[in-house]
């Protein structure tokens, strides 16, 4: 049986949430809207209809999300800041009562002896400046600068830990290219200036935290997936290369000083042309203290001729008759161990958090609980595949689990359910989830 101690007395075990999806009170205090505020308003484009306007309440609940952290044994509160709740116009006047209101879950966080790890950036740009052109911008680097100085300034003091960017290239290919999530742009001409000033961002961001933060403890993190060939068809192979330098690839390269990955995928030289990226390889480079990763599942990719450009499409793997959750991801925990090494591989790559990972599943509260079976097992298998790495001498520093409580899960809307606590959305009434004892129990060996 796995024990916590066996990852050393100095492991980080976290939970972590996001401002949009957490938060609530979108108009209270201050706060100017986000793009998924504004998102959430165009019919069809979230299940259900839901909006984030309340979520979980935790913008009011914060002290009792918190004592319940703590009592599951964590120590570490990984949060992001609403830019919008901060620069309600994205940039220009401070709104204080933002200020303050992390001021207070901050010194909550330590108060309880919670280590507060702030992410800078998780999805939710202001919808002031999406409408000035948002990450497709040429200004965008420098209203970044000046939101992460804002933040620097106000809770170096105390945060030592940040992240600068929550997954680019989910939020630059579902935002901007393929239209799924806010704000809802598509084609090339949008994504390729999303992507680089992500890359500019999220180097930028880490020079601004060095140099305002004393002893900062400073990442980003990547969504990362094994890509793997349905058949060892040449096709298929290739495929699944292309997928993986998307995947994988496309924004840790740049941090490292290697320039976007171009010589392995010749489309990316419209990359290069289009945002003139030779000219900014020294800036996309930061010597970042450790890499965030993030991991659900692989996906495996067949050639697909009729897809544009990438020509591969995925397996599902409810076809491949392989374990999945509620959501389709396949269940696999060798596969996590393996995009692990890969990415320890780069050599460059001083230390790795695990900064996400869960599972979704239909849970449902009965007599007063959630027996989440299917969810304790999952983390059953990808923690010990996690040890696996670090004992054979990848230098993982930490692990926080997707996520606290069930929220607002973007175009899923309230339906599907990540968290260690169920969130009953009509009441906000939590319910510590089976799988939350589980992790209690654990975090005490």
């Amino acid at each position: 049986m796995l024990k916590s101690s066996q990852f050393g007395k100095d492991f980080l075990w976290g939970v972590a949430i996001a401002a949009q999806q957490n938060e609530g009170a979108y108009n209270i205090d201050g706060r100017g809207l986000s793009i998924w505020d504004a998102f959430s308003r165009r019919q069809g484009k979230i299940k259900g209809g839901h909006k984030p306007y309340d979520a979980c309440d935790f913008y009011y609940r914060y002290k009792d999300d918190l004592l319940l952290t703590k009592a599951l044994g964590f120590n570490v509160f990984r949060f992001s800041i609403a830019w919008s709740r901060i620069l309600p116009d994205g940039t220009g006047k401070v709104n204080k009562e933002g200020i303050n209101f992390y001021n207070k879950v901050i010194d909550e966080c330590l108060k309880l002896g919670l280590k507060p790890f702030v992410t800078l950036y998780h999805w939710d740009l202001p919808y002031a400046l999406e409408k000035e052109g948002g990450w497709t911008s040429h200004r965008m680097t420098r209203w970044f600068t000046r939101y992460a100085t804002v933040c620097a300034e106000a809770f170096g003091d105390r945060v030592k830990d940040w992240i600068i960017l929550n997954e680019p290239m989910g939020f630059t290919s579902l935002g901007y290219m393929l239209g799924k999530h806010a704000p809802g742009k598509t084609g090339m001409s949008n994504f390729l200036p999303a992507i680089h000033n992500a890359v500019l961002c999220q180097a930028d961001g880490g020079r601004v935290i060095r140099d305002l933060v004393p002893k900062a403890y400073i990442g980003t993190t990547f969504s990362c997936s094994e890509v793997i060939p349905h058949t060892d068809r040449d096709l298929d192979v290739q495929a699944a290369k292309r997928m993986d330098i998307l995947l994988n690839r496309l924004f840790i390269e740049p941090a490292l000083g290697r320039g976007y990955p171009k010589d392995d995928f010749k489309f990316l030289e419209k990359l290069e042309i289009y945002t003139k990226a030779w000219k900014f390889t020294d800036r996309m480079r930061f010597n970042f203290d450790f890499i965030g990763l993030q991991n659900y599942f692989p996906v495996t990719i067949r050639h697909n001729s009729i897809m544009p450009i990438i020509q591969a499409s995925e397996v599902k793997a409810a076809t491949r008759k392989v374990p999945h959750t509620a959501m389709g991801w396949e269940i696999n925990g060798e596969s996590f161990y393996r995009i692990i090494k890969k990415f320890w591989h780069y050599g460059s790559v001083k230390e790795i958090i695990i900064s996400e990972n869960g599972a979704c599943f239909k849970d449902e509260v009965v007599d007063g609980v959630v027996n989440d079976t299917a969810r304790i097992a999952y983390f059953e298998e990808y923690l010990k595949a996690m040890h696996k790495a670090k004992h054979e001498g990848v230098n993982i520093k930490g692990y926080m689990a997707w996520t606290l409580m069930d929220n607002f899960e973007w175009s899923e809307g309230y339906k599907a359910r990540f968290g260690l606590i169920h969130v009953d959305f009509e009441t906000q009434l939590r319910t510590i989830k089976n799988s939350g004892y589980w992790f209690r129990d654990f975090l005490q060996k």
